[in-house]
């Protein structure tokens, strides 16, 4: 029952992180309407918010193994609460910065991927990608229900009510997450219950340390693939609503399709996790980068000219494949560098998050000078090419084979099974 409410709880919390952040780009356009302020600003803060959220995923890390589940998620619940407040009250663009920027960004950090991962890594190893997989998928549904929710709230509220209704749901929900069982979930497994994974155990203080993991190939590979996905998806992402509304389709649709590549996006992620036990990583990492960049080329054709095939197209394919990576990374990392700290995908994920900072600022950038989206769907056509090129290069992250760490003194390995 606890590895179930681990896989659960980091499912809903990744909902609300991402759901809340992203939601942002329902809020653009009529932030804009109102404050006038150029769209290359507007999209700079989501991007400062992706810099944040990455240059802190490894603080998380470090403060999910000294501090627990207990005190990390509280704390991001209540960072999300003020950072949406706080949003509801803007006046000046620091304020703007300041709050969807940076507080966002510690606050998604915190509930986020990071603390989930460790979480699962504790009490998974033989569907290790799949458990990951389900906890990613929190992500897409997320978007799914909460970047909807937040255009009915604005059309009702106004986009100050809206935000300001989010930031105290979010204040509410920080109590009961208080109270949950978390240092039985924090635990982990006994190792008389190992679910019959086959990834090798090892005893604490063998396993990857960071300075050890960046100074292999395979790091920087999976800090390629992440990077190059983020910088490609992002600059998509972040303006899509308004590329839509701008084209002539209503807000409440724009955010709908938006929405529904989301809700596309938890099959994916879902089944990239199985499929990645099944047929491999090379093979499902391609065949969602092919995905990806299908999306995007029926987003570049529906710019040229508005048709329904097109956008579902975009929706069905760009929407499949959103995300997918993320637990493939995941799940490589975890088999890879076995018995690595939470730091190390933490700082893997972080440079994702530096590659989602700087799309989403260029798309900005480039729509201020364009006047247009053509270029950044094109720019991003062709990052979303590079990033699987580790997968072809490197048989260790093809084959998510387990590289083995310095052994330290007074130390020692097992495999699973055997004597200590």
């Amino acid at each position: 029952m606890p590895a179930l409410l681990v896989v659960l709880f980091a499912f809903l919390f990744n909902f609300v992180a991402r759901g809340v952040a992203d939601a942002y780009t329902v809020f653009l356009v009529p932030i804009e309407q109102e404050t006038g302020w150029p769209r290359s600003t507007l999209t700079s803060v989501y991007a400062l918010y992706m810099l944040v959220q990455g240059l802190a995923a490894p603080v998380s890390g470090m403060a999910f193994e000294r501090f627990g589940p207990r005190v990390v998620y509280p704390a991001g619940l209540v960072l999300l609460a003020l950072a949406t407040l706080g949003g509801s009250m803007l006046e000046a663009r620091w304020q703007l910065y300041l709050c969807l920027g940076i507080v966002t960004g510690l606050g998604v950090a915190a509930i986020g991927m990071i603390p989930a991962a460790a979480l699962i890594g504790r009490w998974h190893r033989r569907h290790l990608g799949t458990a990951i997989a389900i906890a990613y998928a929190g992500f897409g549904s997320g978007i799914l229900v909460i970047a909807p929710l937040a255009q009915l709230l604005i059309e009702r509220l106004g986009w100050r009510g809206a935000y300001q209704a989010m930031g105290l749901l979010l204040a509410a929900l920080a109590l009961p997450v208080l109270l949950l069982p978390w240092r039985r979930l924090a635990d982990g497994r006994p190792a008389e219950q190992d679910d019959g994974g086959a990834t090798p155990v090892r005893r604490a203080g063998t396993g990857w340390r960071l300075p050890e993991a960046m100074r292999t190939l395979p790091f920087w590979g999976l800090v390629h693939v992440l990077f190059f996905t983020a910088f490609g998806m992002y600059i998509v992402i972040v303006q899509v609503v308004a590329m839509l509304v701008e084209s002539g389709y209503p807000p409440i649709e724009a955010a709908a399709a938006f929405g529904s590549a989301g809700m596309l996006s938890v099959a994916g992620v879902i089944a990239a996790g199985g499929l990645c036990d099944r047929i491999g990583f090379r093979t499902t990492a391609l065949a969602s980068f092919a995905g990806t960049l299908a999306g995007i080329l029926c987003l570049i054709g529906l710019y040229e000219r508005p048709s329904p095939i097109l956008l579902a197209g975009y929706t069905l394919l760009f929407g499949v494949a959103q995300g997918a990576r993320g637990p493939i990374v995941s799940t490589l990392t975890s088999r890879i560098f076995v018995g690595g700290s939470a730091t190390i995908f933490g700082s893997i994920y972080a440079t994702m998050s530096i590659g989602a900072a700087l799309g989403a600022w260029l798309s900005g950038l480039l729509h201020d000078l364009t006047q247009g989206y053509a270029v950044s769907l094109v720019v991003a056509a062709a990052a979303i090419g590079a990033a699987p090129l580790p997968f072809l290069l490197s048989p260790a992250i093809a084959g998510a084979i387990p590289a083995t760490p310095p052994l330290r003194a007074g130390t020692a390995i097992t495999a699973k099974g055997d004597a200590p």
